[in-house]
């Protein structure tokens, strides 16, 4: 497809410039070029736990986004990278790459809470990934998760007390999957074997207690609960030894631990079987350009000092959308009646049945591209549009079919007039020889096809009826001239 996108390496999407998040013109024009449907993965957690590798092997590549080998955090803001789909024809795979959290030489967490929860604006599959146990640092580590209620609201308006329902936000939160490297222990509870899943389900579950150490203990395993109602698990065994992990991006899969290869292939597989289509409430599936709106219109939210409002965000895109797809319509509109109307139509109603045929063509289009039209408000515009257009028409067809007649009866009725004016009929028996060439030149006329509707008029009013009351005039003044010489004989 021509809005397939191949990015041969990552571009940064949202910039963190000096602690302000900008978002990056290149990316937004790639987005803005990819009309497929989005499936977007994104992964966050701590600086230095490996992120990168995971995308790069989502990618289908050992080398793209910046895997660095020392304690530094090299990804800074968020990188994306559009690929092709790997089991969806026609759908775009974008991974969004985040700076690591908790980076100390940020000295500022601030920008990590954005990011935070910006991945999960911006993904339909949400990737958390740490190193080792869940244990309670690991989740003191999540506490990001627990400020999200803080960061962004669902609705515009909440309810009168200021609190939204988990609900509202579940709509619009992606899948989430925790990550856990270099895992060393044994999967097993009470002696028997479980699986990841039941590890992170056991993991989550509360305390009974109203301690305050308990709620510090349950408030990060609630909101996970809460918020990311499906959830999945994967543990990684340490993929080389220890000196060899900063050469991963040039090592071969037969040089790596078997069981880390094994288990980053289940983990690719599922992310590619199970990753939805990033859609927002009420169905509306994302593709470039819808993205490109949310970036710029969360990005600029928190920019201002706002919290980023999901609802708000849906509306801001349906009127971006919806007015394109006015535009898109009345295009269509133009283009067919320029095709196929040819001006003057032989009769009005000609000419309404084409605008009709295209105006049905114009809405059955503004309703395919359009989406929350609230109270048709898009819609009753276009309408308003096609209308005016429809009169224009009207009034473009009269103008057509008034200079074509004028132009005729003037090309035509020209011969006769000036043989009025040099006096070809002022004779006797002129009058009547007159009146069979207006005729003959009527027929003439008549018999021209597509006039269109000002056919008779301007044959009324143009029609050198002057011409012919000026020479029936002529012709009884010359009958009066040779009468007067006859009575005055008489009389002598």
């Amino acid at each position: 497809m021509a809005s397939e996108i191949h990015m041969p390496a990552p571009v940064c999407l949202i910039e963190n410039i000096r602690g302000q998040l900008v978002a990056n013109q290149e990316a937004l024009e790639i987005l803005a070029a990819n009309k497929n449907p989005l499936v977007v993965v994104a992964i966050v957690g701590l600086y230095r736990t490996g992120k990168s590798y995971l995308m790069n092997k989502l990618a289908g590549k050992n080398k793209g986004f910046s895997l660095g080998a020392t304690v530094q955090s090299h990804t800074k803001g968020i990188w994306m990278w559009c690929v092709p789909h790997p089991k969806k024809p026609n759908h775009t795979f974008v991974l969004l790459d985040t700076e690591g959290l908790g980076d100390v030489e940020k000295g500022n967490n601030q920008n990590d809470s954005w990011i935070f929860a910006l991945a999960i604006l911006l993904s339909s599959t949400f990737v958390y990934n740490s190193m080792g146990t869940i244990n309670q640092q690991a989740m003191d580590q999540l506490h990001y998760v627990t400020e999200l209620s803080d960061r962004m609201r669902a609705k515009s308006s909440p309810d009168a007390d200021g609190i939204e329902d988990s609900a509202d936000f579940v709509s619009f939160f992606p899948d989430f999957v925790w990550t856990l490297r270099d895992f060393s222990l044994d999967l097993e509870a009470n002696g028997l074997p479980i699986t990841a899943d039941e590890y992170l389900e056991n993991s989550l579950k509360l305390k009974q207690g109203t301690t305050q150490s308990d709620q510090n203990f349950n408030l990060p395993r609630l909101c996970i609960r809460k918020f990311f109602p499906k959830k999945k698990c994967f543990i990684f065994d340490r993929p080389t030894h220890r000196k060899k992990l900063g050469q991963l991006e040039t090592l071969h899969d037969n040089e790596l631990d078997p069981e880390f290869v094994q288990q980053a292939a289940v983990f690719c597989s599922y992310i590619f079987s199970n990753s939805k289509i990033k859609t927002l409430s009420g169905g509306i599936k994302v593709n470039g350009p819808r993205l490109k709106n949310l970036v710029l219109t969360y990005v600029n939210a928190i920019s201002s000092g706002d919290l980023p409002c999901m609802e708000n965000a849906v509306l801001a895109l349906a009127q971006i959308e919806n007015a394109a797809a006015v535009q898109k319509a009345i295009a269509h509109y133009d283009q067919e009646m320029s095709q196929r109307v040819q001006l003057p139509t032989e009769t009005l109603q000609e000419l309404l049945d084409l605008h009709r045929a295209c105006e049905k063509e114009a809405i059955e289009l503004f309703m395919s591209s359009s989406f929350r039209d609230v109270d048709h408000l898009f819609q009753k515009g276009l309408a308003a549009q096609l209308e005016k257009k429809r009169d224009d028409f009207c009034k473009q067809n009269l103008q057509a079919s008034t200079d074509l007649c004028s132009d005729l009866l003037k090309d035509i009725f020209s011969p006769l007039e000036e043989a009025v004016k040099h006096g070809i009929y002022s004779k006797p028996g002129g009058y009547r020889l007159f009146i069979q060439e207006m005729q003959e030149l009527k027929r003439k006329y008549l018999q021209k096809p597509r006039k269109g509707i000002q056919e008779q008029a301007r044959l009324l009013k143009e029609g050198f009826q002057n011409e012919s009351k000026q020479l029936h005039n002529e012709i009884q003044n010359l009958q009066k001239n040779m009468e007067k010489p006859r009575r005055i004989c008489l009389i002598s």
